[in-house]
């Protein structure tokens, strides 16, 4: 179903994250301009059992989302009657939090009679650049976050191909099982970046490319090398350099990220590359991208950090494209923990 939305009427969507540990609430006009993001985070809970524990995430998205919603909304400016759309993150996440969202997202459709919209999380993060800068296409998107490690085509607006992913860990969940082997609480992922970029040397640990030509990324033999050398130096009686490892681990992972990242723009002849996802908050990886890419003559865009962890703005940006293309879809939408990116694509084409 088109919109038939003159260029005109502004299109102000209404967009709830829940995917996670993050209650966000956000209204983003024409899929690019933030008129408010709120984000309650739930990390200090969490940090007390060294992770996210989804039972208790859906409890606390249950115990702030109207108070979000009403907040984001306030902050905006902006009235129930003035909103076009409401849009949803449908999935992927934990099925209990995302509930939370869909759940609210269908009362306020209905109540407000305003079309629906399910919209996928890592489009969301890929088009959090969108927020930043205009896009262009063909594009390649580098997406590194707690769950998902990928390189992302966009031939075209709102259609998303996977030339390459994970084979095991991400490149956020190993960042936080290394920094729990190095001693520090979660998330670990900060301790690693900062740790890493004071160390005067790194200790040296393997670049895991896989085969040759290969997109696809893997982290958990890099992992096993990490633990592999703290065991040893307990079992020796030492202290584990930890700001060496975490050094040499840093550059082991930003390393074969910025080449695969590289090759596939070249390959694919892409007009920009993209970073988003939680670990595109990651300094080390930021600065490295930046240097290789300005010195390839590459066009690079990286949200700022707020756009980069889990918010709602990125899911109003990336439900944009889908309401231009498609309209909103039906109020027996279900939350859909394994839903698919590459399914999700407009069906404009």
């Amino acid at each position: 179903m088109k919109t038939g939305t003159g260029a005109l009427k502004p299109v102000y969507i209404l967009a709830i994250e829940t995917s996670c540990d993050e209650t966000s609430v956000a209204v983003v006009k024409d899929g690019c301009e933030v008129l408010s993001n709120i984000i309650s985070s739930q990390i200090e809970t969490h940090r007390a059992f060294g992770g996210v524990v989804p039972e208790v995430a859906s409890r606390k998205h249950v115990e702030v989302i109207t108070l979000v919603i009403e907040e984001a909304m306030n902050a905006a400016a902006i009235s129930p009657q003035d909103l076009t759309a409401v849009a949803v993150t449908q999935g992927p996440g934990l099925v209990g939090a995302l509930l939370v969202g869909v759940v609210a997202a269908k009362s306020l459709a209905l109540a407000w009679g305003k079309p629906l919209i399910g919209t996928h999380h890592i489009a969301g993060h890929i088009y959090a650049n969108r927020l930043v800068k205009e896009l262009q296409y063909p594009n390649m998107t580098l997406v590194v976050s707690g769950g998902h490690t990928e390189l992302v085509l966009m031939e075209r607006e709102g259609e998303f191909k996977i030339i390459g992913r994970t084979r095991d860990d991400a490149v956020g969940e190993a960042y936080d099982k290394v920094a729990r082997a190095l001693g520090f609480p979660y998330p670990g992922g900060p301790h690693v970046d900062r740790l890493a970029r004071e160390a005067e040397e790194a200790f040296p640990l393997p670049r895991v490319w896989l085969e040759p030509g290969s997109y696809d990324f893997s982290l958990s033999g890099l992992k096993s090398a990490v633990l592999n050398a703290v065991n040893q130096s307990k079992m020796k009686g030492l202290e584990p350099d930890v700001a060496g490892i975490a050094r040499g681990f840093q550059e082991s992972v930003v390393e074969v990220l910025v080449e695969k990242a590289v090759r596939a723009v070249r390959e694919f002849s892409a007009g920009q590359l993209l970073l988003c996802g939680g670990v595109a908050a990651n300094k080390g990886l930021r600065e490295a991208l930046t240097l290789r890419c300005a010195a390839e003559g590459i066009e690079l865009i990286i949200p700022p950090p707020v756009y980069c962890t889990d918010n709602a703005a990125m899911i109003g940006a990336a439900a944009y494209v889908k309401w231009k293309h498609e309209g909103g879809i039906p109020l027996d939408m279900v939350a859909d923990p394994g839903f698919s990116l590459e399914k999700w694509s407009v069906s404009a084409y």
